[in-house]
């Protein structure tokens, strides 16, 4: 089987490999940057959260992409489509290394996420669980045209806290991305 890459001005979003794990395994045990997505894990938990990743690929044919940096070859964080069993519906999620957040990567890599869901997985609507506390994640929501739609529960083990869930339907995301479009010309 053959995986898309998907290249941005800055990046590369390539499907999880081998060579990703010690960076991976670093950001998951950073307290901060794992702080939204159910708090820093150990190497071996790190190992099995990337190997899901990967296989996603291979069982729904989308995933998470890691990010890499195209200047440095740096690995990013993971941004991308996924839909684990019992989520609130079709998601573009991310979640960056420290050194990466607030220099609008984040806002690049989603932006080619969603093209990508909409465009090749044929999704109607992307949404995107974000933790009440989590203001950067709730400002790229909006930069992303996204809006408040309910609130929800992950399913188990991270039932425990109500979240945000965003989000917005494929014709305004082409919408939007059509006025930006015709404003650059």
């Amino acid at each position: 089987m053959s995986f898309p890459t998907l290249e941005t001005a800055r990046l590369i979003l390539r499907p999880p490999a081998a060579e990703d794990f010690d960076a991976w395994a670093e950001f998951s045990a950073d307290a901060e940057a794992a702080r939204f997505i159910g708090g820093p894990v150990h190497r071996a938990v790190a190992w099995r959260s990337m190997a899901a990743s990967a296989g996603s690929w291979m069982l729904q044919g989308f995933g998470i992409f890691s990010v890499i940096d195209k200047a440095s070859g740096a690995w990013l964080g993971r941004v991308g489509p996924i839909r684990p069993e019992g989520w609130p519906g079709t998601e573009v999620g991310w979640a960056l290394v420290r050194d990466a957040q607030g220099k609008g990567i984040a806002l690049e890599a989603a932006t080619a996420s969603i093209d990508f869901a909409f465009g090749e997985l044929g999704w109607s609507e992307v949404i995107h669980c974000i933790d009440d506390e989590n203001a950067p994640s709730i400002a790229l929501a909006r930069r992303l045209g996204s809006v408040p739609l309910r609130r929800a529960l992950l399913p188990p083990p991270i039932e425990e806290r109500e979240i945000q869930v965003w989000g917005q339907a494929r014709e305004d995301w082409r919408q939007r991305r059509q006025q930006q479009s015709g404003n650059r010309s």
